[in-house]
């Protein structure tokens, strides 16, 4: 039987590995690049329009709203897990 704690830590890896795979298809880097602490701009090269869609792919893909206000907090891969995992509606089989 798993602990409270360890079921967070599968979640919060399962978000990741979801948020990487997202990034990876978007911006068509190597999954090694894509890291918590990654920043989108300066570390993986996104643009303003590749952060607009990959807010877009994080929309679609976890069935959720995010707000522009937001959408521009958002700067590196843990700050996106850290708001999906936030949000009450994302859902990871």
């Amino acid at each position: 039987m798993t602990t409270p704690a360890e079921r967070k830590a599968a979640y919060n890896e399962k978000l990741f590995l979801k948020v990487q795979q997202i990034i990876v298809q978007q911006l068509g880097l190597d999954a090694g690049e894509v890291t918590p602490a990654a920043d989108f701009i300066s570390d993986l090269g996104a643009d303003s329009l590749d952060t607009v869609e990959l807010v877009m792919a994080f929309e679609e893909a976890f069935e959720i709203e995010i707000m522009d206000e937001d959408a521009e907090k958002i700067r590196t891969i843990q700050q996106a897990v850290d708001y999906l995992r936030d949000q009450a509606k994302v859902q990871l089989p």
